[in-house]
């Protein structure tokens, strides 16, 4: 069997390589048009500033390699140009000579990847873009030498929000050069709420990052990036991050069948329109767990495994894809989030009913140095209490929270297992130094149970305004002196411990308490319920509420 596999990186090389450990007689070529067969894209932001000093530490594999290990013919800066479905061949390119051949399969696989989004806007040739190693020498050179003119008004502008684009600002300015991010949106990080991600912003606004929201570039000259609204921003150069679309030209001409994202469409064992073409990376759309509809997740876990499934398939083991959560995870500046699942702007749009919970606890316990506050935001269904996402950031541990969350959701879809009030009894790994005797993940469901059952009934953050105009009367039940430190205007403070004492004060018939994470309104709402009071406690708290007010300013 003749297996040609187009595109090396995490999907094709993971399709190669498995097919080689299922059947050692197969003849495996890859035809890769970039310099490098097989690569570490994700690390590609760190080596420019030299926090990855070693190139060769990005480089997987060589073509050399290949051969001696797996026996796999890898060809690079060769360009598969078309396929001829009928005669099952494709055309290729010597990118390097310009000279054509053609070569034929019995099956093939579509690795393509994805390409940077082009921006219409005059003068975006002189912008740069960050997607394979070619790409990391040509912009580490031109950091570098920026960093070495000595120029007064040297500076860097990034066109875009998502995480190229704040991996790349939180790596320039470590070289100390200063750096704007634009973002059309009124957000960063745009799979994630709003108040999930303010705290990252404002970690990258205290490093020395610019961040113009709601901005847009009109043009670019020679020094500067200027706005639709006719404000210019300093660059002397420029970078375009403004997200990826999947590289589908090759399957197009060939006429593929195309998804309604614009991906590739493929079946759950990863084929195309066409039996003996197979897809995976992020050239190909996914089936999402939660909304079933498709979607793009450019994603290199994704690529790994749907790469390792084609190869299955071909080798004749009977086995289907899974549909995806999604999970990420952004680190800058000693600061992360991470998401799984569906966001609350997301359930909305797809029309999904959900219950929203906020928490705050620590990282660890407490009385052992070095906590940090983790905060959470679990999204569950409010009839069964499927989990629908989780968002979470700070300091420290939030891979693990967001990890057991996409695990549980993992288990949820595929068995019917795991729900909010399952996240009460896990029995998770407990020290002074890693976690608490209760874990965030367990604090997250005994506040969703509270919720879930009625025990708390909540209100969110962005839902606070139309609640006090329809007359609801908002206590905050922190101490006097966390009243006087901030608080939220027009309300009165009645710390819940004087609260049984001072009930001619409340409005029972309807009434909003809130302390600092939520933990002493629930404290109140117990109480005034006891009174026969209509109340309601404000989801996470006034850390919650903050975060995400700061974020619509």
């Amino acid at each position: 069997m003749k297996v040609i596999i187009v595109g090396g990186v995490a999907g094709g090389m993971s399709a190669a390589a498995r097919l080689r450990r299922l059947d050692e007689n197969a003849e495996i070529t890859v035809y890769e048009m970039s310099e490098h067969v097989s690569y570490a894209n994700c690390g590609l932001p760190y080596f420019v500033s030299d926090v990855i000093s070693k190139r060769d530490a990005l480089l997987l594999q060589t073509p050399t390699a290949l051969w001696n290990r797996f026996r796999i013919t890898a060809k690079v800066q060769s360009k598969v140009t078309s396929i001829d479905r009928a005669n099952k061949t494709v055309t290729v390119q010597n990118l390097a000579t310009g000279e054509t051949f053609e070569d034929n399969y019995d099956k093939l696989v579509i690795s393509t990847g994805a390409r940077p989004r082009k921006l219409d806007i005059p003068g975006i040739e002189r912008a740069m873009w960050l997607r394979n190693v070619t790409d990391a020498d040509d912009v580490k050179a031109a950091l570098n030498a920026l960093d070495q003119t000595g120029f007064p008004n040297k500076s860097v502008a990034i066109l875009g929000a998502g995480f190229i684009g704040i991996e790349l600002a939180e790596n320039i300015r470590h070289m100390g050069i200063p750096v704007t991010i634009i973002q059309r949106s009124n957000s960063i990080l745009g799979q994630f709420d709003p108040e999930m991600v303010q705290p990252l912003h404002d970690r990258l606004e205290k490093h020395g990052v610019s961040i113009e929201l709601n901005s847009q570039a009109d043009h670019i000259t020679d020094t500067h990036v200027v706005l639709t609204d006719g404000r210019k921003i300093d660059a002397t150069l420029v970078f375009t991050a403004a997200g990826v679309d999947p590289d589908n030209n090759l399957a197009r001409d060939a006429g593929l069948k195309l998804g309604v994202t614009g991906g590739l469409w493929v079946d759950d064992q990863q084929r195309t329109s066409d039996p003996d073409i197979f897809a995976a990376g992020d050239a190909v759309e996914k089936n999402g767990v939660l909304t079933g509809e498709q979607t793009l997740i450019p994603l290199a876990n994704l690529a790994n495994r749907h790469g390792r499934l084609v190869a299955d398939v071909i080798a004749g083991r009977e086995v289907r894809a899974h549909a995806a959560v999604g999970t990420v995870i952004l680190g800058a500046f000693g600061f992360a989030v991470g998401i799984t699942g569906l966001s609350e702007c997301a359930a909305i749009k797809a029309g999904i009913k959900h219950q929203v919970i906020h928490i705050h606890p620590n990282s660890h316990a407490g009385y052992y140095p070095g906590a940090h506050r983790v905060s959470m935001k679990v999204l569950f269904d409010p009839e069964t209490g499927q989990i629908l996402g989780a968002q979470a950031n700070g300091e420290d541990g939030v891979d693990k929270r967001i990890d057991v969350i996409a695990t549980a959701m993992h288990a949820t879809a595929k068995h019917g297992g795991l729900t909010i009030d399952d996240l009460m009894d896990l029995e998770l790994a407990y020290a002074p130094q890693f976690g608490s005797a209760k874990d965030a993940i367990n604090i997250a469901g005994y506040v969703g149970n509270n919720v879930f059952n009625g025990t708390t009934p909540t209100l969110q953050w962005h839902q606070l305004e139309a609640a006090r105009a329809a007359g609801a009367q908002v206590i905050d039940v922190r101490s006097g002196s966390e009243h006087g430190n901030g608080h939220i205007p027009g309300t009165l403070n009645i710390p819940v411990e004087e609260l049984r004492d001072r009930l001619a004060e409340v409005q029972l018939e309807d009434v909003v308490v809130y302390c600092q994470v939520g933990q002493r309104g629930h404290i109140a709402t117990q109480i005034l319920k006891a009174k026969g009071a209509k109340v309601r406690n404000l989801d996470g708290g006034y850390v919650t509420w903050s975060a995400g007010t700061h974020s619509q300013a």
